[in-house]
């Protein structure tokens, strides 16, 4: 089944050339079925980039999926221009009578500040908590994990010695996780941080309960019970040439950068890098949808109460 999003949305065209099956406002009113009505807060500076990687990973799922874009009032943004986020998003204010099957809170480049140093801190919070009563499912993604973590549970990030960087393995911990239904024992999943969380932290905390994790890249994925929340510390829906790109931009800018680790082919970034996550990552979005969303939701979404497993 595809994926409504706006006919203009610059990643229409891209995701059609993919033969991913996006649905025009016209056919999506004339099917009978109530679609999944998911929330994406796109906290990244490269919006279209994100907003394109999850459309990619939500439209390929067997369910209809009507997906909202949402970006923060309190901070302007300077990679992405006004026109494309007056034209396909919204704020917290204009959606917050609504309520969500799913919320995505993405990563931001901010994990190297304090918390409540950020600009938009008080209206993430605002949006965290609001979550717990209007969204079934919520999955946060990197910095958005850590940040749920430390709201909700107080868990703190830790920094790291140098800059977590590359495609690390993982395997699953909870090997019954229907979150890792169908994954190989060993799968491969991005990172690109500076902080981390730290397993002894997550396992003080008796309603969080270790998913995945990696040798090298620390604990992956936390979930709460029935997975109300999801917290994922990687970036599964990156692009193939992602990595290279924050590589080149830190290079460009003088940075101290590592070349990304199990990326490039023998670790030439002369040579075009090749993707060992993509069907992991689609059945990551795939068995999210499905299982701590669509077979759990109300159909009536007006019937979302404020039970929580926080």
């Amino acid at each position: 089944m595809p994926i409504k999003i706006p006919n203009e949305l610059p990643a229409t065209k891209t995701l059609a050339e993919e033969n991913i099956f996006v649905m025009t406002d016209e056919r999506a009113v004339s099917q009978d079925i109530r679609p999944l009505q998911i929330l994406l807060l796109n906290l990244m500076p490269t919006k279209i980039d994100t907003e394109t990687q999850l459309s990619r990973l939500l439209g390929n799922t067997p369910l209809q999926v009507e997906l909202t874009l949402m970006h923060m009032q309190s901070h302007r943004s300077k990679n992405t221009s006004q026109e494309h986020l007056l034209a396909f998003y919204t704020t917290f204010d204009q959606i917050k009578e609504n309520n969500y099957d799913g919320l995505i809170i993405t990563g931001a480049p901010v994990e190297q500040m304090e918390f409540e140093e950020v600009e938009y801190w008080d209206e993430l919070c605002e949006i965290m908590d609001w979550s717990l009563t209007h969204v079934h499912s919520t999955f946060h993604i990197c910095w958005g994990a850590q940040a749920g973590l430390f709201h909700h549970f107080g868990v703190q990030k830790r920094p790291l010695e140098k800059k977590l960087f590359g495609v690390f393995p993982h395997i699953a911990d909870y090997k019954r996780s229907i979150l890792f239904r169908g994954f190989d024992d060993v799968f491969m999943v991005p990172h690109s941080r500076h902080t981390t969380v730290d397993r002894a932290d997550l396992e003080k905390i008796p309603d969080l309960k270790i998913l995945s994790s990696s040798e090298e890249a620390g604990v992956f994925a936390i979930s709460t019970k029935g997975g109300r929340q999801i917290f994922i510390t990687g970036h599964p829906e990156y692009d193939a040439g992602t990595l290279n790109k924050e590589y080149v931009r830190d290079v460009t800018a003088g940075k101290p950068i590592e070349i990304p680790k199990n990326y490039f082919p023998d670790d030439d970034p002369s040579r075009e890098p090749i993707s060992t996550w993509r069907s992991s990552a689609n059945l990551l979005y795939s068995n999210w949808l499905n299982y701590f969303v669509y077979q759990t939701t109300p159909y009536d979404l007006k019937k979302l109460n404020s039970e929580t497993d926080k």
